[in-house]
């Protein structure tokens, strides 16, 4: 482990190869290099500070050396101890941010890094799962004068930062980066539906065609794990706990069952529900003889470990990301990636051209926090709809697609309320 009072990373040297990593994805991300030029010329963060709890990996990387152009001091830490990428972390930094962050680090030195990261005394934060702003409102409130606002990446994250809002502990504002457009629409559901069949795929080397796919949860990830699974030949089962939800997913053209049922049929079960204890005891007991489990959802919460623990008579690890649980009756269960998000720990994410938006948004909602903060309340913000449609041209004529445009005639009926029948 190297570390100066600037960084904690496992080997410094390692960072030409993060480098590398860094500059092939910058070529798939023209939003954000778009965004970059624009900030490299105005330094709108000249004197600020940004504190990060990211996956720290490549796509993550250009975002924070983004900010870092735009003449921000930039800190940084782990979201997920099994997300980071050593040679990465290396990378960042070699290129002047502060980085605080090991694959496989304990849960203590998460929280000790975090605190390191925070030590900058942050204006703004970018968060991926609200850990950073919980710590800084239950541990660190000494900061809060300081902070203008906080940004928030996951659904996980804005569910927890919805819920500080309603028991009224925010301290400032929050932007749900998740809920624009231009994320969940793209990054949820085509992001997650490609990169968490990437990390089963990796981790097992096993065919998804033919065999029964349970997706638990139908929110925005679970559609694009559910459409992908599907197009790799597997039969869909969705396991959801809303209605409206369940019934999209049937009309989707997937089967529909409690996970009581569901857990005596599927082969491989993916959750992304943000939820805890999807799938615990009374679902291991009756499922069949070499499943496979994995979780897509943000905290490691979702596949009950301590109840697999409790089964098994023996553990073992067959390959790397892969625990094998053997019950007393000889059938063996296989967790993928320790539970934790299988699409980073056992992959590398999201493809660039998906977190060129994400992060796009990012990059623009630190913006719009340092240029808006002054009249903002402790709440939980969307994104204007403006930004939200600026990403998608600039991403659209990276593809050499040009869209329709409204006529006069057009644009004042539909302002319009005379004409009728």
């Amino acid at each position: 482990m190297d570390c100066t009072k600037d960084y904690c990373v496992k080997d410094i040297n390692l960072a030409p190869e993060g480098e590398k990593k860094i500059d092939w994805v910058s070529r798939f991300m023209p939003v954000l290099q778009h965004i970059r030029k624009e900030f490299e010329k105005g330094k709108p963060f000249k004197g600020v500070k940004i504190a990060a709890t990211l996956h720290l990996e490549m796509k993550t990387a250009f975002l924070l050396l983004t900010l870092k152009a735009a003449g921000a001091e930039v800190s940084t830490t782990a979201s997920n101890p099994l997300s980071t990428q050593d040679d990465v972390v290396a990378a960042l930094a070699k290129n002047g941010v502060k980085v605080y962050a090991i694959r496989g680090e304990s849960r203590g030195e998460y929280y000790e890094f975090m605190h390191k990261a925070l030590d900058i005394e942050p204006n703004i934060i970018i968060d991926d799962g609200a850990d950073m702003v919980s710590t800084v409102l239950k541990e660190r409130q000494e900061l809060i004068p300081e902070i203008w606002g906080a940004s928030e990446e996951t659904t996980t994250g804005v569910i927890r930062l919805r819920a500080m809002e309603k028991d009224g502990v925010l301290k400032f504002p929050i932007i749900a980066v998740n809920d624009s457009y231009t994320k969940y629409l793209f990054d949820n559901r085509y992001g997650t539906g490609q990169s968490t069949w990437d990390g089963i795929i990796r981790s097992t080397n096993l065919l998804v065609a033919g065999k029964n796919v349970v997706v638990v949860g139908y929110g925005w990830c679970g559609r694009g794990i559910a459409m992908r699974a599907r197009g790799l030949g597997a039969t869909v089962i969705v396991v959801e706990v809303d209605p409206i939800k369940a019934l999209e997913a049937r009309m989707d053209g997937f089967l529909v069952m409690p996970m009581k049922e569901a857990a005596k049929v599927g082969d491989i079960f993916v959750t992304s529900t943000g939820n805890i204890n999807c799938i615990r005891g009374e679902h291991f007991e009756v499922m069949k003889d070499g499943v496979l489990m994995a979780n897509a959802g943000h905290f490691d919460v979702e596949i009950s470990k301590p109840d697999l623990e409790s089964l098994a008579v023996e553990i073992n690890n067959p390959r790397p990301n892969i625990t094998e649980y053997k019950l007393k009756d000889g059938r063996r269960l296989y967790l993928l990636a320790e539970g934790r998000l299988v699409n980073l720990a056992a992959a590398d994410g999201h493809p660039a051209e998906i977190m060129d938006m994400s992060f796009a948004l990012q990059a623009k909602a630190a913006e719009y926090i340092k240029d808006n903060h002054e009249k903002l309340e402790p709440k939980v913000y969307v994104l204007p709809r403006e930004i939200d449609e600026m990403v998608a041209k600039i991403k659209l004529k990276s593809m050499g697609i040009e869209i329709e445009q409204l006529t006069e005639e057009q644009r004042k009926y539909l302002e319009s309320w005379e004409h009728g029948t």
